[in-house]
């Protein structure tokens, strides 16, 4: 990655940051995106995250609050989803890094390799699993434990949103699964 002369998103200090917010043994939900944000000043490491000053927000992102809005009737103020870090929620893409402009262009780099380390750490106990879209869908099947709850459905990209992310009702899914196992709901809005 170092002898790539393109700009790679997001910075270096920030490629880890979802194992340093979320690290697995603290993980109870595995949301599991493609690759981080490939326009400057969006990623920070933490898979759909941006900085709470990003406006308008990547279209993604939109989707996945405008399916929250539906699931819960509201969403969060911005796009800084590191609050959901603190609750467990672990914001993981299959692809650590990008090059700026060049959407799944680290896909095939070897962050596989490490993303499956981490999934067989998640896989020692029950976790609630959201897998969006094909790549993630893949690679989470790894993910084998048979208590999980799985929630697999279409990235929320706005090429695929409307092929099932869109009405999948994931956010109160994985809290009524939270409650079930004893643990606390997640604050997915933080309102």
């Amino acid at each position: 990655m170092q002898s790539d002369p393109r700009v790679i998103l997001p910075p270096a200090s920030q490629t880890f940051a979802a194992l340093e917010a979320c690290p697995p043994d603290k993980v109870r939900v595995l949301i599991l995106g493609q690759d981080p944000y490939p326009t400057p000043g969006h990623a920070h490491g933490l898979a759909f995250s941006v900085e709470p000053d990003v406006a308008p927000l990547p279209r993604s992102l939109r989707n996945i609050y405008t399916e929250m809005a539906a699931d819960l009737g509201q969403c969060p103020a911005n796009g800084d989803l590191r609050f959901w870090t603190d609750q467990g929620v672990l914001l993981l893409n299959t692809a650590l890094s990008v090059p700026t402009g060049e959407a799944g262009g680290h896909l095939k780099l070897g962050w596989s390799d490490l993303t499956t380390d981490i999934l067989a750490e998640l896989d020692r106990s029950p976790r609630a699993l959201l897998l969006w879209g094909k790549p993630a869908q893949k690679l989470g099947a790894r993910l084998t434990h048979p208590q999980h709850l799985r929630i697999e459905t279409a990235h929320p990209s706005p090429l695929s949103a409307r092929r099932g992310f869109f009405g999948s009702r994931p956010f109160s899914r994985v809290n009524e699964w939270l409650k079930k196992q004893g643990t606390p709901a997640i604050d997915w809005t933080g309102r």
